[in-house]
């Protein structure tokens, strides 16, 4: 499935995707919630897994989980990857997609914090597919490091 085979195993498990290949060769994987094709990028496959592993794993409703989340940072339109729900339709958590060879640092955590002080979820995951880091938001501001259901 898509070109990881050289990163690895990735830490969420593979899903049937929708894929066809275009005319220059490239990948798509339809992506029912945004209702159209998209290059399957190495991060985007990392977004799909997570979006399976949401629905299929945790059983969160697809109807929770909003993609390309809309996000206003000092006047400038930004995008949070995945943000979900709860089930009152309060952001609960917002996650952060980066390609396998990027690496989950403090950069990546300041870019999902960024995007939470807008959205107001209680947890945040980063991820590219071979490292999963979760965060919940304390009273006093700060991020715990929590674990993350696999």
């Amino acid at each position: 499935m898509g070109d990881n085979e050289k990163y690895g195993d990735l830490i969420l498990a593979p899903h049937n995707l929708r894929l066809r290949r275009r005319a220059d060769g490239e990948m798509e994987v339809w992506v029912p919630s945004r209702r159209r094709w998209l290059v399957l990028t190495p991060e985007e496959e990392v977004r799909r897994r997570v979006v399976a592993h949401l629905t299929g794993r945790l059983s969160v409703p697809a109807t929770h989980i909003a993609e390309e989340y809309p996000v206003s940072l000092n006047g400038q339109p930004q995008r949070a990857d995945i943000v979900v729900f709860d089930p009152g339709m309060k952001p609960w958590l917002v996650v952060e997609c980066k390609a396998p060879d990027v690496a989950i640092d403090r950069a990546v955590l300041a870019q999902a914090v960024r995007y939470n002080s807008v959205i107001g979820a209680s947890q945040i995951v980063i991820t590219n597919g071979l490292e999963i880091r979760a965060y919940a938001l304390q009273s006093d501001g700060r991020y715990h490091k929590v674990g993350f259901p696999l």
